[in-house]
């Protein structure tokens, strides 16, 4: 297995750890092109009509949103983006290291707070 190799199947274990949490509905890792490359939908649920064009909206924002620097000195770097809509809230978290994104959407009940110490625990080691 290479590293790259590991290292996917690295991240598709945390995001599968994340989608334990009962409000998670996706947890995903997509790479500066915007491709998933791992995670995803929580296994046996149906996609709302629109998640993932959704999703792939969302996606564009943060990227965008993430990659701007100007606030980075005097007010710190992104910990995370987040939006709370009427149907979802979508979160992403940002790993300037290597350059990709954790995507995560939850349902409209979810606690941002809490969803944010959740990944902080579950990938304190992979960042």
């Amino acid at each position: 297995m290479s590293s790259s190799d590991a290292g996917m199947k690295l991240y598709g274990d945390k995001c599968a750890q994340l989608q334990e949490e009962p409000e998670i509905r996706f947890a995903g890792i997509v790479d500066k092109e915007g491709q998933l490359i791992a995670g995803g939908f929580k296994e046996g649920l149906t996609p709302h009509e629109g998640d993932e064009t959704r999703l792939q909206a969302f996606l564009e924002f943060v990227s965008k949103a993430s990659i701007r620097k100007e606030y980075d000195e005097s007010l710190g770097p992104i910990n995370y983006l987040a939006a709370r809509r009427d149907k979802a809230v979508l979160v992403s978290f940002p790993f300037p290291i290597t350059k990709i994104l954790l995507l995560i959407s939850a349902e409209p009940t979810a606690n941002i707070e809490n969803l944010a110490k959740k990944v902080v625990e579950i990938f304190t080691d992979v960042n």
